[in-house]
């Protein structure tokens, strides 16, 4: 350790512009956006015909899906109406705002370090002893300053990882929120399908009860075998059966809205109500567009940022550290002559470190800061890459169920067409309960099938959203 202490201004002048010289210096490594692979195009994007065959709703211009609110593509006020409470009642939300505050303070924290700190001090002290020694008075008030220059960059390197992480705690906060709101939108419309299917087994339980009156009156007239009856009663209990299961599964999905949005399941209730089968044509834009769109992607390439200034903090411990003080003040025997200009104290200071040797543990920091950031790295691309599969598999999803529901629509109709078919021959005598009973089933799952592939249309453009990035975009931030 080495202190000089300048006895003129001179000295003092050639030292702060030897640091301001060396202040310019950084080991900081140049920082440059990892490179990851970028299609040209999404190659499961749905043909125009398919579109146009699956009845799509027309998409708002393209720039609904940047920065707005995406749930109203699909045209449901009172999804309108819960998505708006997420950003306040959300829990998860909250959590992530106040982690996104705590990064704020942190760079606020790290930007005051390239700055003195200054201190005003003040004591009085009373001595004495024994025998001839006199009591005495001191009394001291000075104001001083420390100031450590950021000769290699060290203290920016903080800011610049400070900043990265308030950049990734930006991007998290938008993450969590596209991830409540999207919950919420899915959960909202597995309600409605449930209400949906707990109608038409309504509908069908009304129907099976007529049927299970005809069986009872062809019965009591000898017509019937009891094995009829007992088939029609067997119908009839399965399908209140599943009544049941569906109220149970409608409470699970309002039980799940609720904790959404912040309130306890008991004090929150969605009443039935029509449900919109809107499936909204998503505008995918380019692949490019994903790195900017899709918010964890923007949080893993911060963290990236981030691990690369800690590179810079690494390698500064390499060069001496300095610090520089000074202060000036009063001291005096009695306080009415302390601000005496004959009583002023002043030091000014410089304090340089340089480690020696430490066996390696400084070779070591780098060494692990650099695995860090190469770990980020290979994060950040995963997280490219993910994304990329992700919004490819909701594409071929959707391509996939707009087929396939014209399929259920042609096989459920179909299938009604045969229950009635059959329960006219079987009260004509010409076939037996067993297959009415056949028919009723095939008829039911497929209306069933049909409601729930409605349903998977409406989840999957949610989830297409959700892997473009919802209303996010990074340069928003």
């Amino acid at each position: 350790m080495i202190k000089y202490v300048p006895t003129s201004r001179y000295p003092l002048s050639a030292l702060a512009m030897a640091v301001a010289l060396l202040a310019g210096c950084s080991v900081t490594p140049s920082y440059k956006v990892p490179e990851t692979p970028q299609p040209a195009a999404y190659k499961e994007t749905p043909s125009d015909a398919d579109k146009a065959a699956a009845g799509w709703t027309a998409a708002a211009p393209a720039d609904t899906l940047e920065r707005g609110p995406w749930w109203q593509l699909f045209g449901d006020p009172v999804l309108n109406q819960l998505a708006d409470s997420i950003e306040v009642n959300n829990q998860n939300v909250a959590a992530a705002i106040a982690s996104y505050a705590q990064a704020r303070s942190l760079v606020a924290e790290q930007r005051a370090s390239l700055f003195p700190v200054v201190n005003l001090n003040g004591s009085a002290t009373r001595s004495g002893g024994g025998g001839n020694t006199q009591t005495a008075n001191q009394y001291r008030a000075n104001i001083g300053a420390t100031w450590e220059p950021d000769v290699w960059g060290k203290l920016r390197a903080g800011l610049g990882n400070a900043n990265a992480g308030l950049q990734a705690s930006a991007a998290d906060l938008a993450a969590a929120r596209l991830s409540a709101q999207g919950e919420l939108a899915t959960n909202y419309f597995a309600l409605r399908e449930a209400d949906a299917e707990k109608a038409l087994l309504e509908q069908t339980t009304e129907g099976y009860e007529r049927v299970l009156q005809i069986t009872q009156n062809r019965f009591d007239a000898g017509i019937a075998a009891k094995s009829d009856l007992l088939q029609a009663q067997t119908q009839l209990a399965s399908a209140r059966i599943d009544q049941i299961t569906l109220v149970r599964t409608r409470a699970t999905y309002e039980h799940a809205i609720a904790v959404l949005l912040g309130k306890a399941a008991n004090d929150f209730t969605l009443a039935p109500a029509e449900w919109k089968i809107t499936v909204p044509d998503v505008p995918t834009g380019l692949p490019s567009t994903l790195l900017q769109r899709r918010p964890d992607i923007a949080a893993a390439e911060r963290r990236v940022a981030a691990a690369n200034e800690n590179i810079g903090i690494a390698r500064s411990a390499y060069f001496p550290s300095l610090n520089l003080s000074g202060s000036f003040g009063y001291g005096a025997a009695s306080t009415g002559g302390l601000f005496n200009a004959n009583n002023n104290l002043w030091s000014l200071g410089v304090t340089a470190a340089q480690t020696l040797f430490d066996a390696g543990a400084i070779k070591a920091r780098v060494a692990g800061a650099e695995a860090a950031r190469d770990q980020t790295i290979a994060n950040y691309r995963q997280t490219v890459l993910t994304a990329f599969a992700d919004v490819e598999n909701q594409l071929v999803a959707t391509r996939a169920l707009v087929q396939q529901q014209d399929l259920r629509k042609a096989a459920s109709e179909a299938a009604d067409q045969v229950e009635v078919q059959l329960l006219n021959r079987y009260r004509a005598g010409q076939v037996s309960y067993s297959d009415v009973v056949t028919a009723q089933q095939t008829a039911l799952s497929a209306r069933r099938a049909l409601v729930q592939a409605q349903v998977n249309r409406q989840t999957t453009a949610i989830a297409l959203i959700q892997s473009l990035g919802g209303g996010w975009h990074a340069s928003a931030e």
